[in-house]
């Protein structure tokens, strides 16, 4: 079963923690990290910015990338977050079951 990682960056740990319990609350994730304390530096709207945030590292199957995708972006507070999905090319097989177990059903 193929499996995917889902990078998403949050306005900060309160909308991380909600979103990712939200994930694997609805199957859509098996895990979800959340890393506080990240600066980003970015070009919106024709200026250079930054701002703090805190970053989500979603664990789930590929198939499911396009409903987590779609639900992030349902919970998310900005305009255009930024969700990226990278395929899992290798790891614990016993880890990459349990992650297809537990979304199972989604």
């Amino acid at each position: 079963m193929p499996i995917s990682i889902v990078y998403v960056n949050t306005g900060g740990s309160a909308e991380a923690q909600r979103i990712g319990r939200i994930l694997v609350e609805d199957r859509l994730a098996a895990s979800v990290n959340v890393i506080g304390g990240i600066s980003s530096v970015y070009r919106w709207d024709g200026a250079v910015r930054r701002r703090d945030e805190a970053q989500l590292i979603v664990k789930t199957r590929t198939g499911l990338v396009g409903r987590v995708i779609a639900r992030v972006r349902d919970l998310h507070s900005y305009e255009c977050p930024g969700i990226v999905a990278l395929p899992v090319a290798d790891g614990n097989p016993d880890y990459l079951d349990w992650v297809a177990r537990e979304t199972e059903g989604a």
